[in-house]
This record gives structure tokens, sequence and C-alpha cells, in this order.
């Protein structure tokens, strides 16, 4: 189902990877009446005009932190695509007045202008370091997250629902490991936190579609967490740069050996919708669905990257970073 036929959508943090990914697809596949581009960037901006021009494209200079900016721009607005963030780890913890104002204040933020404005759809994007948060950028996640969902009840029985989705890290998108041991390849040594280490990994055109799907079937208060395969760092190492030598350097402050997506807590609301697993509200106080079209997962279930049961060995990562460009765009920021 195509949801944005015809409809202006708002996509703060426009300007990174995912912004520039989903206005790709939105403009060649889904005719919206418009995209508006929400970022702090004017470079950023101007940059991706010039690599568009296309005349469905707005382009506002605003930052969620700033209320009455998000008011004004979510005017009109059919859907909101929330995807501004500061997530890059070590600045998160070097400025944390910073990442709060940003990753939380600025959902606060957006979720209420939806709320004011009567906006239909609004989705929020975040990631697998909300789930039991080992540094600040996952708190400040989770908390938004919290927000996201919990807003549903400030909009009552108005047409304004929240949701969020919740993956893992996009592949070659700048700030990520495949840019890096593309840079340290020419060196003849990659580094490595630890042997042990997996991840879940989502290209861009998963990420965009699990949006889009989101968006045409959300009630409200859901998070969708798509159906995607670990592997394991060591392997990508490999699938880079065969046979460079890798130096351990031991995991980083708040880094985890593997990732999770779904807690054994969030399997008591969560169930399988084939395409993807959503995790429904645990205390819906607006009255929303309390179950979602699909099959409730075991009471145990547990969605971490080492017990997947979807793999990427080295030579599909070969074929999938074939397909990515040594430069990445921007970051999901914006």
């Amino acid at each position: 189902m195509n949801y944005f036929e015809g409809r202006t959508i708002l996509l703060t943090g426009g300007t990174g990877s995912f912004g520039h990914h989903f206005t790709r697809t939105a403009l060649s596949q889904w005719n919206p009446k418009s995209i508006r581009v929400f970022s702090r960037d004017e470079l950023k901006q101007s940059e991706m005009q010039r690599s568009f021009d296309d005349d469905r494209l707005r382009f506002l200079i605003g930052d969620v932190r700033d209320h009455q900016r998000l008011r004004r721009a979510v005017e009109g607005v059919d859907i909101v695509i929330h995807a501004a963030a500061m997530k890059q780890v070590p600045a998160c913890e070097y400025n944390p007045f910073e990442a709060v104002q940003t990753n939380i204040l600025g959902a606060q933020n957006v979720a209420e202008a939806c709320i004011e404005a009567g906006i239909p759809r609004a989705v929020a994007l975040s990631t697998d370091k909300a789930v039991s948060p080992a540094n600040l950028y996952g708190a400040t996640k989770l908390c938004a997250e919290k927000l996201f969902v919990q807003a549903n009840v400030y909009a009552g029985a108005r047409d304004v629902r929240l949701s969020c989705v919740r993956y893992g890290n996009v592949v070659g998108s700048r700030g990520s490991v495949v840019p890096l041991f593309r840079t340290q390849a020419p060196t003849g040594e990659l580094t490595v936190t630890d042997q042990r280490m997996t991840r879940f990994w989502i290209t861009l055109d998963q990420a965009v579609q699990l949006v889009a799907d989101c968006v045409a079937t959300m009630a409200g208060g859901e998070v969708f967490i798509p159906k995607i395969p670990s592997t394991r760092v060591v392997d990508l190492a490999e699938a880079i740069a065969p046979g460079v030598r890798i130096r351990y350097t031991g995991i980083r402050p708040g880094e985890k050996l593997h990732e999770v997506l779904i807690t054994s807590d969030e399997a008591r609301h969560t169930f399988d919708m084939d395409w993807c697993y959503v995790v429904v509200p645990e205390h819906p106080f607006w009255g929303a669905r309390a179950s979602a079209d699909g099959t409730r997962v075991a009471e145990e279930f547990h969605y971490s990257s080492d017990s997947n049961t979807e793999w990427l060995d080295v030579n599909d990562l070969r074929d999938l970073l074939a397909k990515w460009p040594a430069k990445a765009p921007a970051d999901m920021g914006g």
C-alpha cells in the first residue's frame, strides 16, 4: 500500500543518509505531493537540492530543539518522519547535555508539534542501541521511543498517531565500521575491538521500506522491528580486506559484544507479523489495540545478534558491499 501518494511529508534530519535514500525512493516510486527536508545544515541542504533538482522538494532550515520552528514546519503536513538525532556514541558521551536536548527534547518537540497540528501519522527512527542501553546515545533513544509511544495519550480522540521503527546498523553509513575498514585496508591493518563481536545489519532500501510499511499499517504506539541478518565483525573485516591483519583493541566504553532488538521482557507484548516484529504498547492508555495482527512470540523470545537465525557470511557481505559506494552519504543526523 502506498500511503505517500499525493501527501505532504516532513522529514527531520532529511539531509542524512536515510533522508537522501527515502527522498530518492519516495520521489521515484510513491509520488508524494511534496517532501519538506528539515535540518540545520544549510550546506547539506544546498548540496541535496542540487543533486535532486525536483520541484516537489522544500528545504527548511531548523533544529528539532526549536519547538516554534517545528510548529511552522508541520503546517499542512500529512506525515512526519523523525530521523534527526545525534548518533555518534563518543560525541554523545562527551556532550551529554547536547545529546539530551537533541535526542530527547527534540523528540518531545516533534511529537508535540504533530499533536498540536493534527498530523495523522508520525514515525520516529530508533536503534538497537536503545535496547538495554549501555551508553548515553542508547539511553536517549530509549527515552525518545517512550516519548513517541506514550505521546498517543495526548493525541486523544484526534486522528493523530505516533509510532517508532527500531533497527540495527545501516550498511555503509558514515560513522559505521564499513568506511573505517575501507580506510584502514591500505595500511595493512584493521582494528577490531573483540573477535566475538556480532551486529545486526540492514540496508538503506530495507530501512526505507520498513518506514513505508509502518506508516501504512500503524495504529499508534507500536515499535516496528525488521527481521534482518547478523554478521560477525571479523567476517565483515575479511569481506572488505581479505587477508589483512587484524589488531584487537578491546571493547570500548559503552560498547556491547552483541546487539539486541527485542528483550525477553518485551516479548510478552511482541507479535510476529511475518514481515516484521511489532512491540505493541504495554500501557495503551489511549485505547490502542492490545495486539497486532500476527502471532504472539514465545514468552522467552529474545532477538539478539548472536542468537539470530539468519546470518551473512563473508561471500554474502561481499555481494552486499559491492552495491554500496566506497564513499557513503552523510549520516542519519542533519
